[in-house]
Formats: C-alpha cells, structure tokens, sequence
C-alpha cells in the first residue's frame, strides 16, 4: 500500500512550490487569524512577528497551512502536530521525572496530512538557518539530514510492535551520548543540569514577590498583568472545571495543592493576543510551590482545510492530540471551558527548555536538525501505521531532495510575505507595540 502511493502522489512532487494566481493575501490571512484575540495585544503580536523571518513563520501558521492545502499529497491523514517548527521541539520532565526531548506544542494538532508537519519543520530550518546568516548550501543539508533521520527513524519503527512504538521515546541520556565528540558530551551534560532546575521552585523567584505577608506574581504590563476581580474569579472558575478532566490519582495530587495568586501572561508568538494565564498554587502543607498555565485552545489553523475536529472542546482537542503524540505527557494536563471559550492546562514550567537555533553554526543546525527529524517520526508512528509510511519513503533520497527544494522555495515565499507584512506595519496598514 505505501508503495502505491507513489503513483497517487509521486515523492519527487513534494518539491514542488509555486504560488499560484488564486494564493490567498498573507495579510488578510493574518487579520483573520487575529480574530477574537485581546485588541490590546494584538499590537504585541506583530511586534514580535517583526524581529525577523523566522519571528514571522512562526507567527503565520496560518498561512503555511493555507499553502500546504494546494500542495501535493499522500491523502494518508494521522494526527499531527500543526506546527512542527524547529522550535516547537524541546525538553520536558514525564510523570516519572525523567527528562525527555519530544514535540512540546500542540495548540494546532489536528488529523491531517503527515506531509504538513515535515514541510513545516524543513522549512523552519531554512528560515531559522538564513536568520542567523548561514548559506542556503548549509540550511539544505540540514533539511535532507532531517528527512533522511524522518526516513531512518520510521523504517525503524515500522519492524517494532505498536505497544514498543507506543512507549517508544527519546530521553535526554540518548542525547548526551550521541553528542559527537567528549567536549559535546560535556557541554550537552552541562546543559541538561541547568535544565533538571527550571521547575516552579526557579520560577517563584522570578516571578512572584512578598507585598504585605503574601506572595503574589509581579507586573510587568503588557506581558504580565494584573487580573481585575472578575477575571481573578474567571481563573478560579476555570481551574474548577479543569479539576474534573483529571483522572483520580491527578485529581488527588492537584487538591494538595490551593490557588495563592494569578495573573495574564503573554507568551509566544503565534499565541500572543489569546487568553492565557499563570496560576500560582501552594501546597497545603509546606507551601511548595506549583505555576499552572490555562490557556485558551482556538480551533486549529488546519481545521479550514482538512475535516474538522470530533471534539467540541478546543482544550480538549490539543489535550488528545499531544497524549496520541508525546512519549509521555504533563501530569497535570487537562482542559475546561468557562464563558464561552476552551483552554488547557498545564504546568508553566517544568524542565521545559526548547534549544536557541539562531547560532550560525551548520553543524549544530544539522545535528538539531536529524534530532527533529527522529522525533516527529517517532511521534508520527504512535499515530497512524509506520510501516506504511516507510515503504512510501523507501530507503533511497528522492524523497529527502525533494523536501529540501521545497523548503528552500518556500523560505523565499516567507521572505516575501514578512516585506510585505514589515510594510504593512511601516504604512500604518497593521498597528505594532513600539
């Protein structure tokens, strides 16, 4: 069956980008997907899309996603990520404590073509990699060492059983060995340590203060604000509901712990403007510290273009997609709804940590690269049939050349859709925080 795929959907046609008449404005559909964000925000979003072209792919998923919809395809839909950028990649702790690496943002899961989430990520390495100043030569090579660990990876998987692809994953360990030489190895271990502390602990110091006997998140408007009483009692709400999405044994966990303060926090790119909040919680005994995120799940940018979402629940949506796609998720994750719209939750930070890929160094590029790879097809595996897939791939490059020409092309597209945006912005067309 995967290899009569290849007469449905040649591998050499994924190459293929050209936009065509009938391409939809970038620009309008940026403004679309502003909708129903906070208009106060909106401004911060632009701004942060304005730092550089790989600030702005980020920030457009919805155009990729509207492109990727007139791209060749397979027709094989499994559940995926949505946004598999170079940068949505990174560390975090299981339920065991263990630090994995995996795929870590999941607001636009959705069953689609797998092909949309390995142009997203090729791609991203080129945008990513003309950023930081390195040769279109080193950004190619970086993509087909992608494709080709993609290839490897489920080919790999495709000889295992589903319940050893299921717990298949990538511990930070596998990592530190890999490193190619004693000074990586070290400099990667050096690495993971400081990683292993950024838990809530770290954050209370950062980002909380004493007033009066009590403990509460610091300001630093727009990016952190106070929450007026009833947005206050909006976050209590919400963290109710979200209490029974939890099973049992997390419902127990959570109730040892009482909300002590929140406050709305800007994160991101591609999520600046929606509604997104940090809970500060204590335990009941102790007074250890927990920062739980609720923030607001929107339908998926992929949902106009492939069939919509059997969850009615936005939350949910992300919270179903990320445990099909993560070795081992959030102990706390969940979702809710309250006043008309849908979050998650989950902890703030937790050994969370996704790698700064602006350096112009090509071998690192190529290396973080083949790590990117392995993992969406790991995650890729858990959710549809690898053995299909890698007999569609084979085990030759064509499919790999073919991937690195797109990506080249279409980091020249995201170019021309940043001026353009970057004039928009200077012609007072879209408004940006100064």
């Amino acid at each position: 069956m995967g290899r009569a795929l290849r007469d449905r959907c040649p591998r050499s046609s994924h190459g293929e980008w050209r936009p065509g008449p009938d391409r939809p404005d970038p620009l309008a559909l940026l403004e679309e997907s502003n909708r129903g964000r906070l208009p106060d925000l909106v401004p911060v979003r632009h701004a942060r899309m304005l730092a550089s072209p790989f600030a702005f792919y980020r920030g457009a998923p919805l155009v990729m996603a509207s492109d990727l919809s007139r791209a060749p395809a397979t027709g094989v839909h499994i559940q995926v990520c949505g946004d598999a950028h170079a940068r949505n990649f990174g560390t975090f702790a299981t339920p065991e404590r263990n630090l994995v690496f995996d795929v870590n943002d999941f607001d636009e899961t959705q069953v689609g073509p797998w092909e949309w989430d390995v142009k997203r990520l090729a791609a991203s390495l080129v945008v990513a990699a003309r950023t930081s100043g390195l040769a279109d030569a080193h950004a190619s090579a970086a993509v087909q060492r992608a494709c080709a660990e993609y290839r490897s990876t489920m080919a790999a998987l495709a000889e295992l059983s589903p319940f050893d692809v299921w717990h298949n994953r990538i511990d930070i360990s596998q990592i530190v060995a890999a490193a190619p030489t004693p000074r990586a190895q070290a400099e990667t271990a050096k690495l993971v340590t400081k990683v292993a502390h950024r838990t809530s602990l770290q954050a209370l110091a950062k980002l909380t203060t004493v007033v009066d006997g009590r403990r509460v998140i610091i300001e630093d408007p727009p990016l952190v604000t106070r929450l007026p009483p009833e947005d206050l009692a909006q976050a209590h709400r919400l963290a109710r509901a979200y209490r029974a999405t939890l099973d049992p044994d997390r419902r127990l966990l959570l109730d040892r712990y009482e909300i002590v303060d929140a406050a709305r926090k800007v994160v991101g790119v591609g999520s600046v403007g929606t509604r997104c909040f940090i809970v500060l919680l204590a335990s009941t005994v102790g007074l250890e510290p927990l920062f739980l995120q609720i923030k607001e799940a929107r339908p998926s940018v992929l949902s106009g273009f492939v069939p919509g979402s059997p969850y009615a629940n936005q939350g949910q949506r992300v919270v179903v997609g990320q445990r099909v796609m993560q070795a081992a998720s959030d102990v706390f994750l969940g979702w809710a709804r309250a006043e008309g719209f849908d979050v998650y939750v989950r902890q703030l930070r937790d050994m969370k940590w996704s790698p700064d890929i602006g350096a112009p160094d090509p071998g690192a590029l190529s290396d973080y690269g083949r790590l990117c790879g392995a993992t969406l097809a790991r995650a890729h595996a858990r959710a549809g049939e690898p053995a299909l897939l890698a007999s569609y791939l084979g085990r030759g490059t064509t499919f790999d050349d073919a991937i690195a020409r797109f990506a080249v092309a279409y980091a020249d597209q995201n170019e021309r859709d940043y001026d353009a945006f970057r004039n928009a912005v200077r012609s007072g067309q879209l408004e940006a925080a100064t």
